[in-house]
């Protein structure tokens, strides 16, 4: 433990969190820019999503390598070298004038907040005694919220006040005060057993695995799961991480030492977070999908509703951080994962005429279950292995976090499109009956309709209606005006009557394939919630062993001489 006291100490956990905010904040803030970059760039919107996918495969790709190399030449010196890192590939994201540029800066900052964010544990954990390790943990997880839930907010006022490229070069004085902060107050820490030399072939082979696995989740809503493009990069996950396992059970100085997957409370912690990253990330992905396409809000309307999660989360880490590590958290654990299943289960009552309190206390019960199930499990997690493997058993945890982050959002988008294919198609083929069977609408008015109805199933929004009527009635004072200013006098009062009574149809006309498609869009999204409620449910049994009892767990302290003992036995 450092010999800082006192305020000194509060300075030094400070620099620390203030690093792990930066890297945090970036995976957020960054999604509600996504339009006005792309109306900048003149580019499609496929291509732009690449800013955020680039960071997050960088990320969940070397959170684990970084994590040794932390261990071993020191978490200091990484948490200097990620944070320099992240500050300098800030200013290139700002200063980006292409899509491509951009996309390269993005995969080296996400490479840098994988170096910046394992090592907060452990550096945080050396400041402190053991009884305040869950205060600590607890913390942890509410800046971790809170970064959740001030990302899209202060994305949104930075881009409409001064511009997208502000969203990057805040993280500048941030970064600056970590750095500056860190140097003096936070000493070196390294893991006493892990040695100098570097597991090259465990990290090609485990990067692989992980690239692999992390890039076909992210891809599989547009291939299939069935594609051979899915199947071959899951082989190719398969093929690497048997070769790493290989590997590390023949070399002397393994990256990852395998025997501390064969601690049960610690593979528990694991899985409940591969759950808990799922649960988190789908329920704000979709969500964000169901605010703007269904109730009608604009991005930053929709971030600012579902802050309301990521503030409640705040608080209930806060306080659950400490009692977890008092009374253990196998059961705050569990009772969070049921809450998470439960509200996820809930947003499957939601339609068009929701009001924005039911949808509020929603996810305030979504923040309540990840408050009592985030900090209590990283916590138990450091608590069941030696203190010198807290730094790899904090990369282990945070790429557990984003591969669930990444599976969640495949599988619950997968069922969504299913979804919409189903019910979309219905009411597709139904509106398709209705205009083209209506003689009042002229050939243009029923082609730009049909037209709007494809797009607005393809953007999973009913609000296309509006544009659709837009355009028509566009057409149609042309072509009134058009015959108006050629007809005699006698036929101006038919044609008036005629272009009036035409309005009023395409008016009744699309109301209807509004309604339609809403219907279609809110039983799509009802099926999604319920089905994501029933698969967050698996996360119970790990939750159950996550932890040891409390009795047990003081009883035993783990160390590495304990688990060392055990191996050679």
């Amino acid at each position: 433990m450092s010999k800082l006291t006192g305020i000194r100490r509060g300075i030094a956990f400070a620099a620390i969190i203030l690093g792990y905010f930066m890297a945090l904040l970036d995976t957020t803030i960054v999604n509600v820019t996504l339009p006005e970059m792309t109306r900048q760039f003149n580019t499609a919107l496929d291509d732009m999503s690449w800013i955020v996918n680039g960071y997050n495969l960088a990320f969940a790709v070397f959170l684990i390598t970084a994590s040794r190399i932390a261990d071993q030449f020191g978490r200091k010196r990484l948490f200097l070298i990620g944070t320099v890192l992240f500050v300098v590939t800030s200013i290139l994201c700002g200063l980006s004038t292409s899509v491509e540029t951009m996309v390269f800066y993005r995969v080296l900052q996400g490479l840098s907040a994988a170096i910046v964010v394992p090592v907060t544990i452990p550096l945080a954990a050396d400041l402190f005694p053991k009884e305040k390790h869950g205060m600590v943990l607890g913390i942890w997880g509410a800046i971790s919220s809170l970064a959740a839930a001030s990302g899209p907010t202060l994305g949104g006022i930075l881009t409409n006040s001064i511009g997208w490229e502000a969203i990057f070069f805040v993280n500048v004085p941030i970064g600056i005060a970590a750095i500056c902060l860190a140097i003096p107050l936070i000493r070196e820490s390294f893991d006493t057993s892990a040695g100098r030399k570097i597991d090259w072939l465990g990290v090609l082979t485990l990067s692989a695995a992980m690239f692999c696995i992390t890039y076909g989740l992210i891809n599989v809503s547009e291939w299939g799961w069935d594609s051979l493009e899915f199947i071959g990069y899951m082989a190719a996950f398969l093929v690497s991480i048997v070769l790493f396992f290989i590997v590390e059970l023949r070399t002397s100085v393994p990256m990852l030492p395998l025997w501390l997957l064969r601690i049960l409370p610690f593979n528990g912690a694991v899985l409940t977070l591969v759950m808990i990253g799922a649960g988190i990330t789908a329920s704000t992905y979709l969500m964000s999908y169901f605010l703007t396409g269904i109730l009608g809000k604009s991005i930053l309307e929709a971030g600012i509703t579902i802050s309301a999660m990521s503030l409640a989360s705040m608080v209930i880490s806060a306080i659950t951080g400490g009692m977890s590590n008092k009374y253990g958290s196998r059961w705050f654990v569990t009772a969070g994962m049921g809450i998470l299943a439960l509200s996820f289960y809930l947003y499957g009552s939601l339609n068009a005429a929701s009001t924005e309190w039911s949808v509020v206390w929603r996810l305030i019960l979504t923040g309540v279950g990840i408050g009592l199930s985030v900090a209590p499990v990283m916590g138990a997690s450091i608590r069941n292995v030696p203190e010198e493997k807290i730094g790899i058993a904090s990369g282990i945890m945070n790429m557990s976090r984003a591969i669930g982050s990444v599976l969640g959002v495949a599988i619950l988008v997968s069922v969504l499109n299913t979804a919409l294919s189903h019910y979309s198609g219905e009411a597709v083929n139904k509106i398709k009956l209705q205009i083209e069977s209506n003689a009042d609408l002229s050939a243009e008015a029923k082609e730009v309709i049909l037209e709007q109805v494809g797009r607005m199933v393809q953007e999973k929004s009913s609000a296309g209606a509006k544009n659709a009527e837009g355009a028509v009635l566009l057409q149609l004072d042309t072509m009134e005006k058009a015959l108006l200013s050629e007809a005699d006098e006698s036929v101006k009062q038919e044609l008036q009557a005629a272009f009036t009574q035409q309005r009023q149809e395409l008016g009744q006309q699309l109301s209807q394939v509004s309604t339609d498609l809403q219907d279609a869009f809110v039983a799509s999204f009802s099926r999604t919630f319920h089905a994501g409620g029933w698969f967050l449910l698996l996360g119970i049994p790990f939750a159950l062993i996550s932890d040891r009892r409390v009795g047990k767990r003081l009883a035993i302290e783990p160390s590495i001489k304990d688990f060392a003992a055990e191996k050679d036995a």
